[in-house]
């Protein structure tokens, strides 16, 4: 039984996925780089939780017992004691490779170790651990407090009993579990990033602008961020990385990232993080920047 739940990064997705684990009765242990990181994410969440506190959907004995229920570090002993370690790093399997590498000595031998990656083979990844049968994907969909879904991606080792123990954590966060094959970028992403590598390349070719691009999808497809507006939201950067690796591993044309995209990584615009991406930021109002 998963008690004891260990985020290792804890960037915008990692923070989300400690607080809901947190908010749903589990002892959570966090890692990053710095202290300063983790106190940002403690402070991120402190700030979410006091928001729903506002809303009345949170009460305060709920939310004090949450954030007791935090605890970070960055030392990888702090994970000794979990049941279950969800990787949260960036979307780079060099990355995510040396990370596992630190974090199998210090883990109980049953423990689970999942990938929140979007695209990257879990069948891969799970050979450079000690437990492929007890590796497994658990891609949350972003913002983690408020998506209801959670990817869950077995590789070809990954055992039968660590399924179902995965499934039955998302299934206490509240949260949806859909399965998919370990193909690249899985499902949500395959689909997701295809559509915006699209929009760009309407952009690219001068078929619609960034306003009339996002309008066009909020207002014609019902859609609540526009193609361009999402992928600032989700980082140029990652989108471009998910494109490459759909087009080396399926190996189809039709994946292959907009030149435009790579311009944008390529000049630092990477979205909302940095500030710029195909809005600038820098006002109260996002500015197309094309």
């Amino acid at each position: 039984m998963i008690r004891v739940v260990g985020v290792l990064g804890v960037g915008q997705m990692g923070s989300g996925i400690a607080h809901v684990s947190a908010l749903s009765g589990f002892e959570v242990r966090m890692l990053d780089l710095s202290h300063e990181i983790i106190d940002r994410a403690t402070a991120s969440i402190d700030r979410d939780m006091t928001r729903r506190l506002a809303r009345g959907t949170l009460s305060e004995a709920e939310k004090n017992s949450a954030m007791a229920r935090l605890r970070g570090d960055v030392d990888y002993a702090v994970f000794s004691d979990c049941d279950l370690v969800i990787e949260a790093v960036t979307e780079d399997e060099a990355t995510k490779r040396g990370v596992f590498a630190k974090l199998c000595p210090v883990l109980p031998p049953d423990a689970i170790i999942a990938s929140n990656t979007s695209s990257i083979s879990i069948t891969r990844m799970a050979t450079t651990t000690d437990r492929p049968r007890r590796f497994i994907g658990l891609h949350f969909m972003n913002p983690v407090p408020v998506m209801r879904l959670v990817e869950m991606i077995r590789g070809i080792a990954t055992a039968e009993r660590t399924t179902e123990e995965a499934g039955e954590f998302v299934a206490k966060l509240g949260k949806t579990a859909v399965p998919s094959e370990d193909f690249p970028a899985f499902i949500t992403s395959r689909l997701m990033l295809s559509l915006l590598n699209e929009a760009v390349f309407i952009l690219h070719e001068g078929v619609g602008t960034v306003e009339a691009i996002d309008v066009a999808m909020r207002l014609g497809a019902n859609h609540p961020m526009g193609p361009l507006e999402l992928a600032d939201f989700i980082g140029l950067d990652t989108c471009l990385s998910v494109m490459r690796t759909l087009h080396e591993g399926l190996a189809d044309t039709k994946y292959r990232p907009c030149p435009l995209l790579v311009k944008y990584v390529e000049a630092g615009w990477l979205g909302r993080k940095t500030g710029r991406g195909f809005y600038d930021y820098s006002g109260e109002t996002p500015v197309p920047t094309r």
